[in-house]
């Protein structure tokens, strides 16, 4: 075995797992993961541009009735094997879900003259080859509507696989999505997109090889794919609980739930099948109110609230329940019980942080304190497999007070490098304190190695020694985390620290960019404007000829300022209000007038050197004023690499 290799499951982490409780009802839940299945996708694998995008065959080695490894916790195992269930599957009369071809469930519903689709997955490729499926087995419906359930990439990023930009426009398909959907999407993988893809490659563990030692799940389905995402706007947004829509035939009643799972989603409710969709805010796992690939905190109190609302709403007229993953719960004592103990376990972590925080208890004191009471130990789809309670309630904590914990010693700590270099000395130099981990290190003191060696390293990243050893303790905390995430991000780290961090080159808009407004468009740059690279003072107007409007961009004090105008607005116009905006001051004088269309506009946010060329093709056109102005703000713009994360 090679230095650079996966190590074995220590004694110490065979014992661990060996301990874990996992006492479900199996005949239940894989009953119910299988129920229904129809077909499978021949061969389970598929292709884009020759490459594979998802194969079932990555993971046949969860479809076993052998008692799990011991680099595996039990319980992640468990899910892992029912996650590994794929197929196109009925869930009720006229409605179909394909499931473990994507992390996402994607749903059929035949409606009165087409398919409308619930969430078309992550994926062009795999949306388009689960639309196949369910064509040549169900019989070929066109497309009439798409349901986006929340703001998440795998709920839309397939939407090309299932229509295009021309139906939609054209008004043969209707986008439905919750209110804020657009902003909140563009927001989460546009603004903190590079370095949240980033940091997702350490949370899904796309990079690592499937196996016992490697990636086993994602808590939420089997893995990520691998393909290009891309959005379409909506067509309408649900703005209401209570609003009902007939969709092509199907009534639905929909519910918005703000600020749960996602900042935009919505559960609906079909009145004539007695079948509820709970989109991403009941699944078989505990969920995240922080996923640790980042993201905004989540309401836990709200959340639990929502789904107390469902319930008294729906739940006595419920037969069926579905979501955006994982499997269905069929019948309505138990579709009420779930949604009974997912609310529940929400409001016990909310309440119970605040009344340890408001007894003094620092956040890293209350995830060390809290452990699911034995009410849900039993209940296989409140364990941690996705999110855990440890971070969770880290995250209610820092929603209601914040990152500081109210000790002012950790008011302005030194950064991690300076830090690192002085918390070395202090403990003898780096020979003593590796001496000291592998110590820890063989008593199966395994977080411990990993933040004492984490000062070695970021002091000195080139100390072999010390980030060998760390690399082993993260994999010995990966083998035991009963959280997917915890353990791609333990292993993310253990590979990194043995091969050198990843080094992906330039991070780009991403391709839902093309779905922006103007004034989400003018949010990218501001997020990547390098003031001390620009003048003090500047003003350019931005015409977007495809969306019919401008934006005025002035740059003053180091920041940007933006107002929409129309697309014929001119210098020294008054500042008429439009779309509801409230009138302004006269437009003043401008440095340039820049005219191009929205594609254009994202391809020279990510690459300023294009700006020339394109004015000189014709591409984009400079109405006005000093060109050089226009090129210095490009010029201005930071160009995203990969961030390092295990070192500085």
């Amino acid at each position: 075995m090679s230095d650079l290799d996966p190590r074995p499951a220590t004694g110490f982490t065979e014992a661990a797992n060996s301990a874990a409780v996992v006492n479900f009802d199996d005949e239940v839940d894989f009953a119910a993961a299988r129920r229904g299945l129809v077909v499978q996708l021949p061969g389970g694998r598929v292709e884009q541009d020759g490459n594979a995008v998802w194969d079932v065959a990555s993971h046949d080695f969860l479809r076993t009735d052998e008692a799990p490894p011991p680099s595996v916790h039990p319980g992640l195992w468990r899910q892992g094997r029912l996650n590994s269930n794929h197929g196109l599957f009925e869930v009720a009369d006229g409605v179909w879900q394909a499931r473990g071809y994507d992390i996402s469930n994607i749903t059929f519903m035949a409606a009165d003259s087409g398919w409308l689709i619930i969430d078309p997955l992550t994926t062009e490729a795999t949306a388009a080859a689960c639309l196949a499926l369910a064509n040549d087995t169900l019989g070929e419906r066109p497309v009439t509507a798409v349901i986006y359930t929340h703001s998440h990439v795998d709920h839309f990023g397939g939407v090309l696989g299932v229509t295009s930009e021309q139906a939609v426009t054209a008004g043969d398909v209707r986008i439905i999505a919750p209110d804020g959907f657009l902003e909140e999407a563009v927001k989460e993988n546009g603004h903190a997109g590079p370095i949240m893809s980033r940091r997702a490659l350490y949370q899904f563990g796309p990079l690592l090889a499937p196996g016992p030692r490697g990636q086993v799940d994602a808590g939420l389905g089997q893995a990520l794919p691998l393909g290009a995402s891309n959005l379409l706007a909506p067509t309408e947004t649900i703005a209401a609980t209570g609003e009902e829509l007939n969709v092509d035939g199907i009534r639905i009643v929909f519910q918005n739930t703000p600020d749960a799972e996602a900042p935009a989603e919505m559960n609906f409710f079909f009145p004539d099948k007695s079948l509820l969709c709970l989109a991403e805010n009941c699944t078989h796992n505990l969920h995240n109110l922080y996923p640790i690939r980042g993201a905004q905190t989540r309401d836990a109190l709200a959340w639990s609230k929502y789904l107390q609302e469902a319930l008294v709403m729906w739940g006595d007229h419920t037969d069926i329940c579905f979501a955006s993953h994982h499997w269905p719960r069929f019948g309505r004592e138990d579709a009420k019980a779930f949604i009974a103990m997912q609310r529940d376990v929400y409001r016990w972590m909310h309440d119970q942080t605040l009344r340890l925080a408001n007894h003094g208890h620092t956040p890293d004191e209350i995830a060390d304190e809290l452990s699911l009471p034995e009410c849900f130990s039993h209940q296989s789809h409140v364990q941690g497999y996705y999110g855990t309670v440890s971070h969770n309630v880290r995250s209610v904590y820092n929603r209601y007070l914040g990152w500081y914990d109210g000790n002012p010693a950790n008011l302005h700590p030194l950064p991690p490098v300076e830090a690192a270099g002085r918390y070395v000395e202090a403990m003898g130099g780096a020979a003593n304190v590796i001496a000291g981990a592998r110590l820890a290190y063989d008593q199966g003191d395994y977080r411990w190695v990993a933040q004492v060696l984490n000062h070695v390293i970021f002091d000195d990243p080139t100390n072999t020694e010390a980030r060998r050893l760390s690399a082993d303790a993260m994999e010995q905390l990966g083998y035991q985390s009963e959280s997917a995430t915890w353990r791609n991000a333990y292993l993310m780290g253990a590979f990194e620290l043995r091969h050198g961090s990843l080094q992906l080159g330039r991070a780009r808009q991403p391709a839902m960019a093309r779905a922006m407004t103007g004034e989400l468009l003018i949010d990218a740059m501001g997020v990547r404007f390098n003031p001390a690279r620009f003048r003090d003072r500047a003003t350019i107007l931005w015409r977007l000829t495809d969306l019919d409007e401008a934006q005025l961009v002035e740059v003053s004090n180091h920041a940007i300022s933006q107002r929409r105008l129309p697309l014929d607005a001119e210098p020294g116009d008054d500042g008429a209000p439009t779309d509801g905006q409230t009138a302004t001051d006269d437009i003043p004088t401008v440095d340039v007038v820049v005219s191009l269309d929205r594609a254009t506009m994202v391809t020279i946010t990510d690459e300023a050197e294009r700006f020339g060329p394109l004015v000189d093709d014709g591409t984009i056109t400079v109405e006005s004023g000093d060109t050089a102005v226009a090129a210095e703000f490009l010029s201005a713009l930071d160009v995203f690499q990969t961030a390092n994360i295990i070192e500085p």
